[in-house]
């Protein structure tokens, strides 16, 4: 079996499964149950000064039969007493010494704040910190969270100020509520971060009740704005790892957030860039047994991928992410259907006659209806294939083009030359 074991910036932990900073790491009890069974290391729930959190706190989004397809909350960081949490820290990390313990943290701007805050944590041996400046809601109205997350002065500047006086690695927690999170992950490198980690939750409401009209979750009748996580923010996370594991000044190990639920979404993380993973909504729906299958999905595709360690994976697809200006121009692929699977929903025939290049023609052939694709006005915009029912009855398929390969940025870069 593959070597599962990872090394994020001198954090070791059994494998690349974390628990995020979130309810599911709220106490001792939680986090030892958690390793007990499989996880590889967590990251307590943020600690602080402790707050008062409303009832009620969470709303999930279902889509098309699938429950939690996204997850909204209102809740903020530790309720419960600091003194309390670095007991639970010392004493579970005396019992699982070989896991990776992270203190979230978060205070006010000060640096005599972080400087306090730092040193407490670290007496109890906690194997890293992780500096939450990715909360949206509740602790942002407070100076806290997203509203330093979003101020790269702010997140170089408290990140120097934790580095002044830590001793073990420093992961800063980034905010994806920004323009541009690359700007954010360098202020947090310009700072000292050993590593990154994203994305916190995005800015959402998750609904509204159409018979009360009172905002989902709401409190007494009024609603906030909350942190949505889960399934449906996994494009978005990917998109933002790949953006910072390719940016040649942001050259830390970056732990991958958002929307994990399962081995392939791991294995695509690391892909892009991410040395290992943290993840909450899924055990929040399913448990913490899901890890399970996590490890046992990952052990075997490494084994099919004929790699001796997980860490041998880690971006080896950051290099096929490029920018638009960078793709070929000249590339082309085009939709095959396969009649003798094809069930006739017409479904590829109506999406691309009403929303697409109208290149799917509807024949009869000896009484049967029939499917056919004019390759000559297709444009290989996969839509067909994406709304089809039946696995393999559209592919999308590779011609050869008669014309070289040309990027957009070529384009342009000849024009301007011929025109000189």
């Amino acid at each position: 079996m593959a070597d599962l074991r990872i090394d994020l910036a001198g954090i070791k932990s059994p494998n690349p499964f974390w628990l995020a900073s979130a309810p599911p790491t709220n106490s001792g009890y939680q986090v030892q149950r958690a390793f007990e069974a499989g996880w590889g290391g967590a990251v307590w729930k943020t600690l602080g000064d402790p707050i008062l959190n409303v009832s009620s706190r969470f709303a999930a989004v279902s889509f098309n039969g699938q429950r939690v397809a996204g997850f909204n909350n209102i809740e903020l960081i530790t309720d419960r007493p600091l003194e309390v949490n670095l007991q639970e820290i010392y004493e579970t990390k005396k019992r699982f010494p070989h896991h990776a313990i992270i203190a979230s943290l978060m205070v006010e701007p000060k640096q005599e704040k972080w400087h306090e805050i730092v040193k407490r944590v670290e007496d109890v041996g906690v194997d890293g910190l992780e500096l939450n400046f990715g909360c949206p809601h509740g602790m942002a109205e407070r100076g806290m969270g997203s509203a330093s997350g979003q101020v790269p002065e702010l997140v170089e500047k408290q990140t120097y100020w934790v580095k002044e006086t830590a001793k073990t690695p420093v992961i800063v927690k980034l905010t994806p509520n920004i323009t541009d999170i690359t700007v954010t992950a360098e202020a947090a490198t310009r700072g000292g971060a050993d590593a990154i980690s994203m994305i916190n939750t995005i800015n959402s409401l998750a609904g509204v009740d159409l018979d009360t009209w009172n905002t989902v979750p709401h409190v007494a009748g009024k609603g906030a704005h909350g942190g949505y996580c889960g399934p449906a923010v996994k494009p978005i996370a990917l998109n933002m790892v790949a953006d910072c594991a390719r940016n040649p000044l942001i050259n830390v190990p970056i732990s991958g957030i958002g929307g994990i639920s399962n081995w392939q979404d791991v294995a695509e993380f690391i892909l892009m860039g991410a040395t290992g993973v943290q993840v909450c909504t899924a055990a929040m729906h399913h448990g913490f047994s899901i890890v399970e299958d996590m490890v046992d999905g990952l052990n075997n595709y490494l084994d099919d991928k004929g790699m001796a360690s997980v860490m041998d994976l880690v971006g080896r697809s950051v290099s096929r992410y490029s920018n638009w200006g960078d793709l070929d121009l000249n590339y082309k692929i085009v939709a095959e259907i396969n009649n003798d699977v094809c069930i006739n929903c017409n479904k590829c025939h109506i999406a691309c006659e009403d929303t697409s290049h109208q290149c799917i023609d509807l024949y009869s052939e000896d009484g049967r209806p029939m499917l056919k694709v004019r390759e000559e006005d297709c444009v290989g915009c996969n839509l067909c294939s994406i709304v089809c029912p039946v696995d393999d009855a559209i592919t999308m398929v590779e011609r050869k083009s008669t014309v070289p390969s040309m990027t957009w940025n070529e384009r342009q870069s000849l024009i301007s030359s011929l025109s000189k």
